[in-house]
């Protein structure tokens, strides 16, 4: 959900308020419903306190028996050591060099985090990336690592792909029970481990989730089509489908969480249930996904507003078109827009249609709770993404990174190929922090933008739109070339290829944080104190004596905004018929 420097520290909030503040959003496509056969997932990582930077882990050999050090990726609090894998894979952000990608949303659930684990959410996601060729072996390692070292963090819903399938992942811990060995005298948790279960997402549909658990009931093991995890090699098989916590049920007994028939079960109903903001501020970022892919979703919107929770939407569905990376893209920039409860049209978006709302997400009014709506795009994202993953490619070409810092609604998207050697230095570990302003640095130059936009968003946001589309755009129509190039490279010399993508992807992420940096001082030129200079091509106008700006324009406020005022206010701004003005 969020990543933070070592010297910060976030406070884990558990129940309805974590359902309320977390804060990232995944959808997942499968070959079958992109244009190009490509599978992807999106991400984006929201929080207050994440700093986004693409982070690259080169791959690596260890001796044996070495140990690395595990801290949490939310705090940076240390907590143990574990065996290193004798050899790690390249990682750039969440994908690694076979085009395995992976990403989260935390849905918290009931209380039962491990307070002894040594494994928590994020660095398991990075673990399996080093670790892991295929989405299938990245789900084995991802169990048997919490399995071994204890599970560390709350309930996690994980989007997990390759060039040829996406799977969804659901953990949740099962708390801590010390016990004593009397042998040994030391104490130890008899609940390590975690409860999870694991389905591949049908070839030809999409599937979503955002900070609440969305599996429910799934075919146990009887079905050829599903093990546990004490068959867990047999994951590899193809026809295997759905894998799952072989006390999956029984440990969920054994709380009184659940009483039914197995085939009843549903893991999403017991461990972690859907209410009322559970549906609001979460649900509804899938189903803005859904019912823009198929009209028939639509009749979850009483469900996404909170209002009929027995009415769950499906796990996944199938699109009624076929989708692009641009597609993706876009949907990660929806703030509900073309619904009733876009975050642009009411008051609280104020004169200029902020389609954004400031924390808390409720908030207090003569004793009863309003809501603001907590949309796909926010203001607090660290960082973003859309992974592509390309079969009939080799492995570093046919991985995309599509890699964006900052809110998905006023950044660009730009492609790091999964094979890289290094990234961008704008966009590097360590080129600043929250706390740390650097110029050359893409979060800050994406927040200069984004943050002035926030004061007159109708105007400044269709500028920055243009260029986002002019760069996004050019992005996509040269990666066939770009990949051309790179597979007759390849066919000489799989180094030379992986250097031409690397100098690729380092300049065009470079490119991009100057020419956004440009667009920051465009637009302040443009808009300082509230007016707005006349332009031509691009080019500020001057007045007829070259001396100052020409005349400059003073966009009225809306008239419903004007009506609120006079409410508020009465006579008091009333000006007198006969009066002169200014």
């Amino acid at each position: 959900m969020r990543k933070l420097t070592v010297r910060m520290l976030a406070v884990v909030v558990i129940g309805l308020i974590a359902k309320q503040t977390s804060a990232c959003t995944n959808f997942l496509v499968t070959k079958g419903a992109s244009v190009d056969g490509s599978t992807m997932i999106t991400y984006a990582a929201d929080s207050h306190y994440l700093f986004g930077e693409l982070y690259f882990k080169p791959a690596a050999d260890y001796p044996a028996g070495a140990l690395m050090k595990i801290y949490e990726w939310d705090t940076g609090k240390y907590l143990g050591e574990i065996l290193q894998a004798p050899h790690t894979y390249s990682v750039v952000g969440n994908m690694n060099e076979f085009q395995v990608s992976i990403g989260e949303t935390t849905y918290g659930g009931k209380d039962l985090q491990d307070s002894t684990g040594l494994i928590d959410y994020g660095s398991l996601i990075y673990l399996a990336l080093q670790r892991s060729k295929t989405a299938r072996e990245a789900i084995k390692v991802m169990t048997e690592l919490v399995e071994q070292y204890g599970y560390y963090s709350s309930g996690e819903s994980f989007s997990i792909a390759d060039p040829n399938e996406v799977w969804i992942l659901e953990m949740i811990g099962k708390g801590t029970d010390m016990k004593v060995d009397k042998k040994t005298k030391k104490s130890y948790n008899t609940n390590k481990g975690a409860v999870w279960v694991a389905i591949r997402i049908p070839d030809g549909y999409v599937s979503g989730h955002a900070n609440q658990a969305r599996i429910t009931t799934f075919p146990l093991e009887n079905l050829k089509t599903s093990i546990s995890s004490k068959n867990i090699d047999k994951i590899f098989n193809p026809e295997v489908e759905v894998v799952y916590a072989h006390d999956v049920i029984t440990f969920a007994r054994s709380k009184k969480f659940f009483n039914g028939k197995d085939e009843e079960f549903s893991f999403s109903d017991t461990y972690a249930p859907v209410d009322f903001g559970a549906a609001r501020f979460c649900e509804i970022r899938v189903w803005a996904f859904f019912k823009d892919v198929n009209k028939t979703m639509w009749d979850y919107l009483d469900y996404a507003k909170g209002h009929n929770l027995s009415k769950r939407m499906p796990l996944y569905i199938k699109p009624e078109r076929k989708l692009s990376a641009r597609d993706m893209m876009n949907f990660m920039r929806d703030y509900l827009q073309g619904t009733e409860l876009d975050m642009s049209k009411d008051p609280g978006a104020g004169p200029h249609g902020l389609p954004y709302r400031w924390r808390p997400l409720t908030w207090k009014y003569d004793g009863k709770t309003y809501v603001n709506e907590r949309a796909t795009v926010t203001q607090q994202t660290g960082f973003s993404f859309v992974a592509q993953a390309r079969n009939w490619l080799p492995n570093p070409i046919g991985g995309i990174f599509w890699f964006s810092v900052d809110d998905a609604g006023t950044t660009v998207y730009f492609p790091a190929y999964c094979g890289i050697t290094a990234v961008p230095e704008t966009y590097a570990e360590g080129n600043g922090d929250m706390l740390t302003y650097r110029d050359n640095c893409a979060f800050w130059t994406f927040s200069k933008v984004s943050n002035f936009a926030y004061l007159r968003y109708d105007l400044m946001s269709q500028d920055i739109r243009k260029v986002q589309d002019e760069l996004e755009n050019r992005f996509i129509n040269n990666t066939p070339i770009v990949d051309a190039g790179a597979k007759e490279l390849y066919a000489q010399s799989p180094e030379k290829a992986i250097q031409y993508l690397t100098d690729y992807s380092v300049s065009t992420g470079n490119y991009v944080v100057n020419r956004w940096e440009k667009l920051f001082q465009y637009l302040l030129v443009k808009y300082i104190d509230g007016n707005v200079k006349q332009e031509n091509n691009g080019q500020f106008k001057y007045n007829e004596y070259n001396a100052c700006p020409a005349s400059v324009s003073n966009p009225q406020y809306p008239d419903w905004w004007k009506k609120n005022v006079i409410d508020a206010t009465g006579d008091k701004l009333l000006q007198p018929a006969n009066a002169g003005g200014h």
